[in-house]
């Protein structure tokens, strides 16, 4: 099948590679011509596990191109995905503004072409856009002499640092349309995903799309309601990790998501919470309850300042703090709302200086606080002359690395542990001062 792919960032270049791996001609386009250099000089804008290797099988077998050529590629395409980006606005809503200007460009690009029968050419929203997104751009399509071009709504449900397996084997495939024929086309489209039987779900494109926030709204509900048991555990003496064990083996709760921490961040969850608080306020429908669990975040994110500000005092001037982890979350190199960056700017306005490391995201948080920072290549590297440790995300490589080598190397021996994966126990044995989320340690 014939595709093209609008916008690649971190969405359209998953699933563009991904379906040129099921054998689909794949275009992706975008507007940024460095981008595209990039992607077709070998290189990559992002990091996520074992895409660049895709990418490269794919380009090499001729079924996925790079390109600046909209007009080129949709008209030979019968599947159109927009996967542009939808930042959140100033007022806090979704920003839309590159979804209709797309929307307009394939109209002007396919309106010339003979109509055919339903399901023969879908412009498919696959960025996570507002209940009604999907109504308008059929309006633009309609607008600009395309009203025989269908449209679908297909959010996209990818993990970050496992995206290639998610949307391989996903667990659901939700498609939002208004024609049964359209639907079966996307069926066909999907079929090679899902032969181990997983549900490919049709509705009408506003269930489609609130089904993206709705899921990214309750999984940070869950992230925010165990960091606030967390604290509570510091206040009380209870250890948040038995807490844990005794709730989620209860079958209706589960473990998933229900994992102590900084604070949530990339580019989903903050911004998908604020923009289904702005889709509330649109109609006039509070959200309490969404409210709190972005407030909540927010403030979570200060839970480390704080207690390295209980463990050395208010007066942090002069002191030197080593970072490990920068990412908002292992196996990604995405820094957007990334608890690191609230606790280094927190950190830098005390005073105190940073020796940072993060195995991927270095480079984009350089371009950020540039020599503000001092970078290690090595985790033991930031420690040397360190007055403490914090650990910020929980990369596989920090869970045993040589505690004796660590001490002699930190000027304090005391770390501050923001995803509990030290046991307390033994970080005494080790001479350890040792502070974590939700243990009784305030």
């Amino acid at each position: 099948m014939k595709v093209a792919v609008i916008g690649t960032g971190y969405v359209g270049l998953v699933t563009g590679t991904c379906l040129a791996e099921s054998g689909n001609d794949v275009a992706c386009v975008d507007n940024n011509p460095k981008k595209i250099e990039m992607l077709n000089s070998g290189g990559m804008p992002i990091y996520e596990p074992g895409l660049t290797e895709l990418v490269h099988k794919n380009r090499r077998d001729g079924r996925l191109v790079f390109t600046t050529d909209l007009t080129t590629a949709v008209r030979a395409a019968r599947m159109i995905f927009i996967a542009v980006g939808t930042p959140q606005s100033d007022a806090g809503d979704a920003d839309l503004a590159a979804v209709w200007a797309v929307a307009k460009s394939i109209a002007l690009a396919v309106k010339d072409l003979p109509a055919g029968p339903p399901g023969s050419r879908i412009v498919i929203t696959k960025s996570t856009v507002p209940v009604g997104t999907n109504k308008r751009v059929a309006e633009i399509l309609a607008e600009n002499g395309a009203a025989h071009v269908d449209v679908a709504s297909n959010p996209e449900f990818l993990k970050e640092g496992a995206a290639i397996e998610d949307f391989m084997k996903p667990d659901r495939v939700v498609v939002g349309i208004r024609k049964p024929e359209v639907g079966e086309a996307l069926r066909e489209l999907y079929v090679p995903f899902l032969r181990t039987e997983r549900p490919f779900l049709t509705m009408t494109p506003e269930s489609a799309e609130m089904t993206k926030y709705a899921a990214n709204a309750m999984l940070a509900t869950k992230i925010s309601f165990i960091n606030e048991m967390a604290n509570l555990c510091d206040q009380i003496g209870a250890d948040i990790n038995d807490v844990r064990r005794g709730m989620c083996h209860d079958q209706r709760i589960g473990f998933q998501f229900l994992f102590p921490g900084p604070g949530y961040g990339g580019s989903c969850f903050p911004k998908d919470i604020r923009a289904i608080l702005g889709m509330g306020r649109k109609v006039h429908q509070p959200l309490k309850m969404m409210q709190s669990v972005d407030d909540v975040n927010e403030a979570q994110k200060q839970v480390l300042f704080r207690k390295i500000q209980r463990y050395f005092g208010d007066n942090l001037e002069g002191k030197t703090i080593a970072i490990w982890g920068l990412a908002f979350k292992p196996r990604t190199d995405d820094i957007r709302e990334a608890p690191a960056l609230v606790l280094i700017d927190a950190l830098l306005a005390a005073g105190a200086h940073c020796r940072v490391h993060d195995p991927e995201a270095m480079a984009n948080v350089k371009e950020i606080y540039g020599e503000k920072l001092n970078y290690s290549d090595k985790p033991y590297g930031a420690l040397e002359g360190a007055d403490g440790l914090v650990i910020v995300t929980e990369w596989q490589e920090f869970r045993t690395p040589d505690f004796e080598v660590m001490k002699r190397l930190l000027t304090t021996p005391v770390i501050f542990d923001g995803r509990n994966i030290y046991d307390e126990k033994a970080m005494a044995n080790h001479g350890f001062s040792y502070y974590a989320i939700g243990r009784g340690m305030r």
